[in-house]
């Protein structure tokens, strides 16, 4: 489950903590891991959601149900509270041996979801599923994979909760969804309580660029940054931000030690973190100078790794698009 988007965020978090914080690095690198193992377990526990609303529809229906009998009404329909996804997810081995292992429950906040399942009888997607009359597996996957982005995904109130319960959890949810949309999807009601989930560690590869690109940054920090004050002899280096030295220090570590990761990738997926990590305008910045900190590194012969074609920056960037896709794909094949 554990990426390389997911290990680069951890890295620039950590390693700034590093800087402020005081310099351990046995202790930053089991940090930076048990960080990453957070993830995993907001990924379960998101997962543990749709069960724990699951099981808040089944008693909500039993309730209804009673009173149905009392008073001589029709009985509640059943249809959602034994949805054939959320039922096999409820049963699933792993996913129950984990939550058990790591004690984690809704219990505690029963109350967040009552509500949530009050949102979902109310959305629409849940009014179409219940009216509809398809009784099959994939329509009952399909109306999770829904609800999950509908009232889920962004959900501030359940940020908060999260927020509660681990500091880390925030700044992982984002990513952690994709996962958990991705579970979901995956499902093969074949597998009943043995589908597998994601792994924390789809290889012993992600683990090793994980520790790898830690150690490069931190124990050759005064060697990338005179790379890049010789490299920005044409620009400002006072301008930046503190937090974009450190983006930069570990996009040259990963240029320098990752060598089956083009530069397009590296430039493009830490230009897309200094816009989510430090100010407006450092995105544009740090495009630069990276763009600026590669060629400097191929010209002195510090890096041999060829660089993108500077007619597909003109050209919309066509390129490094590709190489991105590339990448996600090579990681997506390794991950099934």
């Amino acid at each position: 489950m554990i990426n390389r988007e997911l290990i680069r965020i951890k890295i620039v978090q950590l390693t700034y903590a590093y800087y402020q914080n005081g310099k351990d690095l046995p202790q930053a690198e089991k940090e930076l891991f048990f960080s990453l193992s957070k993830a995993y377990h907001l990924y379960n526990y998101l997962l543990q959601l749709i069960v724990a609303v699951t099981q808040e529809e089944r008693r909500r229906v039993e309730v209804l149900g009673k009173r149905a009998e009392r008073e001589g009404t029709e009985k509640p329909s059943t249809k959602f509270c034994e949805n054939k996804f959320a039922v096999q997810l409820e049963s699933n081995k792993m996913l129950r041996e984990f939550i058990e292992s790591q004690k984690y429950t809704w219990d505690d906040d029963v109350e967040f979801v009552r509500k949530l399942s009050d949102q979902i009888e109310q959305s629409q997607t849940y009014k179409d599923y219940m009216a509809d009359e398809a009784d099959d597996y994939e329509t009952d996957r399909e109306v999770w994979r829904k609800l999950y982005r509908q009232l889920i995904q962004d959900n501030e109130e359940l940020d908060s909760v999260l927020e509660e319960k681990s500091l880390y959890w925030n700044d992982d949810k984002f990513i952690v969804d994709t996962f958990v949309l991705k579970t979901i999807k995956r499902f093969d009601p074949a597998n009943k309580a043995d589908q597998e989930l994601l792994p924390e560690f789809r290889d012993e590869e992600d683990r090793d660029f994980a520790i790898n690109l830690f150690r490069a940054t931190i124990l050759n920090a005064d060697q990338y940054q005179r790379y890049m004050s010789d490299a920005s002899r044409n620009w400002d280096f006072n301008r930046l931000a503190y937090m974009d030295v450190v983006i930069m220090q570990i996009a040259i570590a990963e240029m320098l030690t990752m060598p089956n990761i083009p530069v397009s990738v590296t430039i493009h997926e830490y230009v897309d973190l200094a816009s989510y990590y430090s100010t407006p305008n450092s995105s544009r910045y740090i495009n630069g100078m990276l763009d600026a900190i590669s060629q400097f590194l191929v010209r002195t012969h510090k890096m041999f790794k060829p660089l993108p074609d500077p007619r597909s920056r003109h050209q919309g960037g066509q390129q490094r698009r590709q190489d991105i896709e590339d990448e996600r794909d090579d990681d997506n094949n390794r991950e099934n």
